[in-house]
């Protein structure tokens, strides 16, 4: 059950994630763990598997909060989960590396928690234009997506994500509603054909930019042809 933010737009429906893989290598062979990139000492592998990839790299974050894990790898698939290369595919690979088998699963065991009850995508419950996008706010990072975003662990994250046409109104709406610094933009196409922005700031800082982010990415959806309303004026 998802624990729906307060400061969310009224009307939203979660869209939670499912986990799709999920497998441990107790004592990983050399060449795999340095092709991934494992530090000294990380023997073990945690490999994970889901259909939402925002929603599992906020989840790989929680992870290191919890475990003595690093992230060592963690990559977003062509086109989402929808096209899929196989029905374990999902949306994302993420990899976690620690120093045996029972801190990875307990690594693991906060990545799925966290996938179950606070990151998932959204939809909104009434209009046609039901554009799935990710408003999620962080109040404290780990050690992944601190590096990734250039920002102290432990700091806020609003971490925002919706499809093209909704991800740039709500940005600008988000930058606007807030003190909040852009730290990562992440311009379309991704690899699943979305764009968005890690925002930090105050925690209530970011709640007031990702509020605003979602109930800009709600009005787009409403009225997508807002902008090519003719003027009603002569042209030559």
């Amino acid at each position: 059950m998802i624990d729906v933010p307060a400061w969310l737009p009224a009307g939203l429906q979660p869209q939670p994630a499912r986990l799709v893989g999920c497998q441990i290598l107790p004592n990983a062979e050399p060449h795999l763990r340095a092709r991934l990139g494992c530090g000294e000492g990380h023997t073990s592998l945690g490999f994970v598997t889901a259909d939402q990839d925002d929603s599992t790299y906020a989840a790989l974050d929680h992870a290191t909060k919890f475990a003595r894990v690093d992230v060592v790898y963690a990559k977003s698939f062509y086109a989402g989960a929808a096209h899929a290369s196989g029905p374990l595919s999902g949306e994302i690979l993420g990899v976690l590396a620690g120093p045996d088998p029972d801190e990875v699963a307990e690594g693991l065991a906060a990545l799925r928690d966290y996938l179950d009850r606070k990151a998932c995508f959204y939809m909104p419950a009434q209009g046609s234009h039901k554009s799935a996008f990710f408003p999620h706010v962080i109040s404290e990072t780990g050690q992944y997506l601190s590096r990734l975003a250039g920002i102290a662990p432990g700091e806020p994250l609003a971490y925002l994500i919706a499809p093209p046409i909704e991800a740039m109104v709500a940005i600008d709406a988000a930058l606007k509603a807030a003190d909040v610094e852009l730290k990562q933009f992440f311009g379309p196409p991704t690899e699943t054909n979305f764009a968005g922005v890690y925002l930090t700031g105050a925690l209530y800082a970011c709640e007031a930019a990702a509020a605003a982010f979602a109930q800009a990415v709600v009005d787009v959806a409403r009225s997508p042809l807002a902008g090519s309303r003719r003027v009603d004026r002569a042209r030559g």
